[in-house]
């Protein structure tokens, strides 16, 4: 095979390999013949198979084996002998104008870039820190509470909390919505799912009474032609319930699955979810504060451009995906995600070249720790291990993102840094 490789930018480099089909062919011939002299195929004795029939079954595949086994040499032969540092997955394509008795593959890559010398010390990284108390615990007893809460019909006036049905019917431009009768919805009061002057005027309603007021739409309205109008509001509140939350008490804390029901083994189980949560929380602060001490400091350094166009794409591609789970159509283009993805890109690499530099490796340790952290909140923990264990795509994504934590509390324990304390509902962001 021959190799060659041209400097086409700063940071993109494109390597020629032309390698002669007969060598390809005598490759794809000696692999058929081994094949077949093993192969099972209906009809025929073993070691009997013809070999069009190998050809036919197998050719396509052994093929594309031979020739990706091939280039893969051919790639590394060149990024060894020519001390590339590669950034991403290189793109490959058959060159068409190949000559008679010859296969011809081009392949772009993209390379690290020159960060120069990486002196951590100059970032200041705010560190924060925070702990679970017993409010916090109490709180999401009361969540918990809530999740579980039953709804008991009543007939009073209606307060805020209260589960209220209504039947509604509006009128805006002389146009009535639903033409007849009227639209059947729930609502919880003061859960802001209505507009607040229609919440305001439910409460104190009873059962069976019927209101009408006037609601200005605000400009952004999901129906242009409505936006900004006033609209008449007839709702009449045909039931009422009232919230009944459960108590405290072994069945309640059974249910989820503490079985010896015991009010203290419950209250430590919560402490132990609330810091597994809090501990991510802090971590994702921690690699937002350092990501953006290293893009002020290193934000100039060019970077490989198919590279942050990838990232921009997977940006793009995420938002829409959320966008439609959500019912909605996600308006902006990918010029929006270009900023964001340079910063990722550049993240990604800076804590790469410090990882290399500084000959830092995966702590099998905090691997295994974090591993047992997120098996730990589902039913069948050691299933779930085994999972991990058992799927090498699995497993090395949770590698890259203990490597990458690992990376982020070196970079920061040099740092010039200083802390500051949240409180637990602070530090998760809520």
């Amino acid at each position: 095979m021959q190799v060659s490789v041209e400097s086409v930018g700063n940071l993109e480099r494109r390597v020629i390999l032309s390698l002669p089909t007969g060598d390809v062919e005598a490759q794809v011939g000696g692999r058929l013949r081994e094949i077949a002299q093993n192969v099972r195929i209906k009809g025929f004795r073993p070691g009997k198979v013809p070999a069009s029939v190998v050809e036919q079954r197998y050719g396509q595949q052994v093929r594309a084996e031979i020739l990706d086994d091939l280039l893969r040499r051919g790639l590394d032969q060149a990024v060894r002998e020519n001390a590339l540092r590669v950034a991403g997955a290189p793109e490959i394509r058959r060159d068409e104008a190949a000559g008679e008795g010859e296969l011809k593959f081009v392949a772009a890559l993209e390379l690290v870039p020159d960060f120069g010398d990486l002196d951590m010390a100059k970032l200041q990284v705010v560190r924060h820190t925070a702990e679970v108390t017993e409010a916090d615990i109490d709180r999401m007893l009361e969540n918990l509470r809530q999740q579980r809460a039953s709804w008991t019909r009543v007939e009073r006036a209606a307060q805020a909390g209260d589960l209220a049905d209504l039947e509604t019917a509006s009128t805006v431009d002389g146009q009535r919505m639903p033409a007849e009768g009227f639209e059947k919805t729930s609502t919880v009061l003061g859960s802001a799912a209505l507009y607040p002057e229609v919440e305001a005027a439910i409460v104190g309603m009873l059962p069976g009474e019927e209101k009408t007021i006037n609601v200005t739409l605000p400009a952004d309205w999901h129906v242009p032609q409505f936006a900004g109008k006033t609209i008449t509001s007839t709702f009449r509140l045909v039931g009422l319930a009232e919230q009944v939350l459960p108590e405290v008490d072994a069945a309640f804390i059974r249910s989820f699955g503490i079985k010896s029901g015991d009010p203290a083994q419950f209250r430590a189980e919560i402490r132990s979810n609330l810091e597994r949560e809090l501990k991510g929380a802090l971590m994702n602060r921690l690699r937002r504060e350092v990501g953006d001490q290293l893009v002020a400091a290193y934000g100039h350094v060019e970077l490989p451009p198919r590279l942050v166009e990838q990232e921009a794409q997977a940006l793009l591609a995420n938002a829409a995906e959320q966008a439609r789970r959500q019912g909605q159509a996600l308006t902006a283009g990918i010029d929006a995600f270009r900023d964001a993805a340079r910063k990722r890109v550049l993240v990604g690499l800076l804590v790469a070249e410090v990882a290399r530099r500084n000959e830092l490796r995966l702590d099998p340790a905090r691997l295994n720790e974090t591993l047992r952290l997120i098996a730990s909140t589902y039913e069948q923990p050691q299933q779930v291990i085994e999972l991990y264990r058992n799927d090498p795509q699995l497993l090395q994504g949770l590698q890259n993102r203990v490597m990458e934590e690992q990376v982020i509390d070196w970079i920061a324990e040099r740092a010039q840094h200083t802390e500051q304390a949240l409180s637990f509902q602070d530090a998760i962001g809520q």
